[in-house]
């Protein structure tokens, strides 16, 4: 897949350190004459005794200035989604007039963070100084909750946009890739500035079902009361409501929707931020949650399954297309939880068909994720189930 200004192609085979150098070769001759501006790279784990010198060869024979990327158990390139034996994914962007800047981070850096001030010091930006990150990171060795909240108070409302890293489980392994560097904890990102902008598709996969609902008292993860009414009771009046045909759906498969921005004259899709449905307790009334909500705060509740992440996806992605009408697109990356692909939708490419469907043909670098990284209204957050594409955009 290319266009005027990226190219993204997929490695199928092994390491073979020629025929890698020819490769890298000839998707750099691909762009032509337009000169590279930052190389996306993401790589199945049996590359794992490999990577630095994958990282090289790419790096000097695609001449890249700027390579960052992760290990996947899963990767995306261009249309297909390649969920088994993938092998690696280069997509190389020409950004006009972009300002990047790469950052790497610890675990360390993480417990020593104390306020904004400190994330602007160690990466050298203040929020005036950047448009947005994309950002790759290790799930395992890392509390990626805390470095979040950390870089939302330090950047937001500018958009974090990404995926945790997956690799070989079973070792909790995985690895983060900037330039010719290899690292097995902690994360990267990178700032995209200047005349190119971040913008952002979260699909979390769900449906409203159900009125839009205020939440009157809460404790911790714990929902007392909704509207002045026990939890638990607006729970099975909302379930009771449905038709029956929607009930059999619905069972299992029961997520909160929390509003972020209470400001928004009306809620819609990508307004909530969907998180577990953990239990509930008809006796004390109370239901609990994946979340810390707070009295006052918008809900409803919400259902997710392979026609509801279908429906969410294909409904969002027309809403970009209509406000990136008049804008220049000049390539994506694409970050899907491990729990989409044919296990949630039973057939392949699911999600990178749709975005080539309605924003295409589009340049699209991309992996499966432990976790997925992306706003909701003015924070960004660590989803589940989701999908996070960020599309680089000419100003």
């Amino acid at each position: 897949m290319q266009s005027e200004h990226s190219v993204v192609r997929h490695w199928a085979g092994g390491f073979d350190e020629s025929k890698l150098q020819a490769w890298a070769e000839e998707t750099r001759a691909a762009l032509s004459a337009a000169q590279v501006s930052l190389g996306l790279v993401f790589m199945t784990p049996r590359f794992f005794p490999h990577a630095a010198l994958v990282l090289e060869i790419l790096r000097v024979h695609a001449k890249i200035p700027l390579l960052a990327g992760c290990s996947s158990t899963g990767l995306i390139s261009g249309s297909e989604e390649l969920e088994e034996n993938g092998g690696l994914v280069l997509g190389l962007f020409s950004l006009p007039g972009a300002k990047l800047d790469a950052q790497r981070f610890t675990q360390q850096q993480i417990e020593e963070a104390n306020g904004p001030g400190y994330w602007h010091l160690e990466t050298g930006l203040n929020a005036g100084q950047t448009n947005g990150w994309l950002v790759f990171a290790d799930p395992f060795h890392m509390d990626s909750d805390a470095w979040l909240n950390g870089w939302n108070e330090a950047y937001a409302p500018l958009p974090i946009l990404g995926g945790l890293a997956s690799g070989d489980f079973s070792e909790q392994r995985t690895q983060v890739y900037l330039n010719g560097d290899v690292f097995e904890d902690g994360g990267v990102a990178v700032s995209v500035a200047g005349a190119i902008k971040l913008a952002s598709v979260i699909s979390q996969g769900c449906t409203p079902i159900g009125e839009t609902w205020t939440i009157t008292k809460t404790e911790r993860n714990l929902i007392h009361q909704i509207g002045n009414r026990p939890a638990y009771e607006v729970l099975v009046e909302t379930f009771n409501n449905l038709p029956a045909s929607e009930q059999k759906k619905t069972r299992g498969n029961l997520f909160v929707g929390l509003v972020i921005n209470e400001y928004l004259d009306e809620f819609h899709r990508g307004d909530f931020l969907i998180r577990n449905l953990l239990g509930a307790d008809p006796k004390s009334g109370s239901i609990a949650v994946g979340a810390l909500p707070h009295a006052g705060q918008t809900m409803q509740f919400q259902r997710r399954d392979a026609a509801t992440a279908s429906e969410d996806m294909g409904a969002l992605l027309r809403t970009a297309q209509q406000r990136l009408r008049s804008t220049q697109v000049l390539g994506g990356c694409l970050c899907c939880c491990n729990g989409r692909g044919h296990r949630m939708f039973g057939e392949p490419h699911h999600d990178a068909r749709m975005v080539q469907e309605q924003l295409g043909p589009l340049s699209l670098a991309g992996f499966f994720c432990n976790g997925e990284i992306g706003p909701v209204g003015d924070r960004s957050f660590l989803h589940g189930y989701t999908a996070s594409l960020a599309l680089f955009l000419k100003e």
